[in-house]
C-alpha cells in the first residue's frame, strides 16, 4: 500500500486480519528492525514486513476472497433520483472533504454527486449475502434497499470517483476515519467522515455495516498481492466506451458490472 499518515500499527494490524488466514497467532515484524508491531497510534513506519506464525506448528496464508469489480456509480432511474434527493436532503455537503453546497438553495448541484457506498451493479451480491437486511427505511416491500439513503454519501465528483475505485474508504471501527491507500491528492486522508450522515438516531443514516465492507473491499483491493487493477472511468462524449473497457484489464467482470448497473434498474420499473 501506499504508506499515509493516518495509519497506525494498530490500523495495519487490522487490516492485516482481513488478508491473512492463520491457524494460530502470529508476528508482524519491520524487516529493517527486527522489532514486532504492537497495537498502538503509533505511525506505521515504512518498510517491508515479515508475518510469521509464532509456533511452527500454525500456518498462515493470503485470503481468497473476492475482490468485487468496481464501476463509477450513476443515478439513471426513478429508484436513484429518490436516492439522490435523499442524500442530497441529508448531507447537503460533501461528507468527506467538508465544502458544503451553497447553491443548495437553488437545487443547483454541480459537482456533489450521491454516491453508493455498495454499488447497484452487485445488486444480487447484496440480497444474497444478507446486506439489504440493514437497510430499515425501504420505499416498498420489493425494494432492496440498494438505493436508500443509507447506503449512500454526497461527495464531490472527483472524490465520488475515487470511493467508487476503492482508493480511500472509512473505518466505521476506528472513529470513521478516513484511509487513503493512494496518493492523497485531495487532502482527505486522516479527516473523519462527518457526522452529518452518520447520525444513529436519523432514520436516513448511513449504516456502519455498509461501510465496514467497503473498507475491507478496499483492504483486499490495495493490499494483497499487486492490488486489483485500477479502470479508467473518464469516457468523453464519441469515446469508444466498449472498446476501452474489453481492451483492458477484467475486461468481462467490467462489462458485466457495467450492463447491470444500467440494465437492472430499468428492468425493476
Amino acid at each position: 500500500m501506499r504508506l499515509n499518515p493516518s495509519v497506525t500499527e494498530k490500523n495495519f494490524l487490522s487490516m492485516l486480519g482481513i488478508l491473512i488466514v492463520a491457524s494460530g497467532p502470529y508476528r508482524v515484524t519491520l524487516r529493517s528492525t527486527g522489532i514486532d508491531l504492537m497495537p498502538t497510534d503509533d505511525a506505521l513506519k515504512p518498510g517491508h514486513y515479515e508475518i510469521r506464525p509464532y509456533s511452527r506448528k500454525d500456518t498462515t496464508s493470503i485470503t481468497d476472497e473476492p475482490c468485487i469489480t468496481r464501476i463509477l456509480s450513476r443515478t439513471i432511474t426513478v429508484r436513484d433520483d429518490i436516492f439522490r434527493a435523499r442524500v442530497r436532503e441529508r448531507d447537503g455537503k460533501c461528507v468527506i472533504s467538508g465544502v458544503v453546497n451553497r447553491d443548495s438553495r437553488w437545487n443547483e448541484w454541480r459537482g456533489f454527486e450521491a454516491a453508493h457506498i455498495f454499488p447497484v451493479s452487485s445488486e444480487e451480491y447484496f440480497v444474497q449475502n444478507g446486506f439489504s437486511q440493514w437497510i430499515t427505511n425501504r420505499i416498498g416491500p420489493r425494494d432492496t434497499g440498494i438505493n436508500s439513503s443509507q447506503n449512500g454519501l454526497l461527495m464531490l465528483s472527483n472524490i465520488h470517483q475515487k470511493f467508487d475505485g476503492f482508493d480511500f474508504s472509512i473505518n466505521p471501527d476506528d472513529g470513521y476515519k478516513i484511509t487513503c491507500f493512494d496518493s492523497d491528492n485531495f487532502r482527505i486522508d486522516g479527516r473523519t467522515l462527518d457526522p452529518i450522515c452518520r447520525d444513529h438516531n436519523n432514520a436516513n443514516g448511513v449504516r456502519d455495516e455498509l461501510l465496514r465492507w467497503h473498507f475491507r473491499q478496499a483492504v483486499l483491493a490495495n493490499m494483497r498481492g499487486a492490488g486489483e487493477p485500477s479502470f479508467e472511468m473518464d469516457f468523453p462524449s464519441g469515446s469508444d466506451m466498449m472498446g476501452e473497457i474489453l481492451s483492458g484489464p477484467k475486461a468481462a467482470e467490467r462489462m458485466e458490472a457495467e450492463l447491470f448497473s444500467r440494465l437492472s434498474g430499468v428492468s425493476s420499473e
